[in-house]
């Protein structure tokens, strides 16, 4: 008796890699059936299915309102260290910002900055952070004051850390819409023509 006698003469048949690769296809098959079917759902539902599915009864990051995308910037430069006043008018600032405001789905984020000095501190506190607040609310209220961009549509927060070096205001204009909405343009905006979205 030899040693190859121990081990049962397999069984003819395919090969295993041709069982491996109908299943990869069937898998693919499968997916692009899912894919095509759910073309016409409701997206919210069926993650919402799909989350249920799992065991998650919900996504705490969906209900989280996204910042808005940012699209362009400007800036209040060159502060008096501990200062919160403008240190120049800013007309061209206020004219920046109305124009990019006629578009109802534009935002602007106020965010005021220290250079990290001890002189660059608010007076009265001796906080950084509360000056650099009082800094973006001085620019808000300017932008406000020409009746550039609805106060609403204004987000005014503080740099969470020194600037080194710098005194400024930085303004970011953000798209926080979702689909154009000829109602809701004005009407010299609304003329530019566009392609739905979802076509090519």
């Amino acid at each position: 008796m030899t040693l190859d006698d121990d081990f049962p003469e397999s069984a003819s048949g395919r090969p295993a890699w041709l069982m491996t690769l109908a299943d990869l296809a069937l898998l693919l098959v499968g997916f692009f059936v899912f894919l095509q079917a759910s073309q016409h759902l409701d997206r919210k539902a069926l993650a919402q299915g799909i989350r249920a599915g799992f065991g998650a009864t919900h996504a705490p990051e969906a209900t989280k309102t996204p910042d808005p995308m940012p699209l362009a910037a400007a800036a209040m430069l060159d502060f008096a260290p501990g200062s919160a006043v403008l240190p120049s008018t800013p007309a061209s600032l206020v004219a920046w910002a109305r124009e990019a405001a006629r578009d109802p789905r534009v935002t602007l984020r106020i965010t005021g900055s220290v250079d990290g000095s001890a002189a660059d501190v608010d007076p009265t506190s001796g906080s950084g952070a509360i000056l650099a607040a009082d800094r973006a609310r001085a620019v808000a209220v300017a932008v406000a004051a020409a009746r550039a961009v609805p106060a609403g549509r204004m987000t005014i927060v503080g740099a969470p850390k020194p600037d080194y070096g710098h005194r400024n205001v930085l303004v970011t204009l953000g798209f926080a819409g979702t689909r154009q909405d000829d109602a809701a343009i004005p009407s010299d905006l609304a003329a530019i023509p566009h392609r739905p979205s979802g076509k090519p």
